[in-house]
């Protein structure tokens, strides 16, 4: 079943690139209108590019999904959980940084046997993201 989008994947696309352009030159980092749009357009990526219910992904303040076929939980906090800020999600779903030394720098809270998001990102890469520009 096909999530439902809420982001213009135009205008998620945009602020991807907005984003990484800002964090490539180390410069103030994108307002924080861009980095919501990114943040919520990358968690909606991942949830169609792995479907299901079984990890829920959050990036406090601005979004969460639930990704990754298996069993579905139903109450309270569930048992596969990743949450990170809003730069190491940006950074893990560009291809900035990877998962497991963003997750053993201590950068990522992952709870649970399913909570490795290693297989799925990054989501673009540099390299696709500056051919659409």
């Amino acid at each position: 079943m096909a999530i439902r989008r809420r982001i213009d994947p135009d205008q998620g696309r945009s602020a991807v690139e907005m984003w990484l352009t800002q964090a490539r030159l180390d410069a103030a980092p994108a307002d924080r209108s861009t980095t919501a749009t990114a943040v919520r357009f990358t968690l909606e990526e991942l949830a169609s590019r792995a479907e299901g219910n079984s990890v829920e992904v959050r990036v406090p303040p601005f979004g969460v999904t639930q990704c990754i076929a298996g069993p579905r939980h139903t109450r309270g906090t569930p048992p596969n959980v990743v949450e990170t800020s809003a730069e190491v999600w940006l950074s893990l779903a560009t291809g900035r940084t990877d998962f497991a030394t963003a997750l053993a720098a201590g950068d990522i809270d992952a709870s649970g046997t399913r909570a490795d998001l290693g297989d799925f990102l990054p989501l673009f890469t540099p390299a696709e993201l500056e051919a659409r520009a």
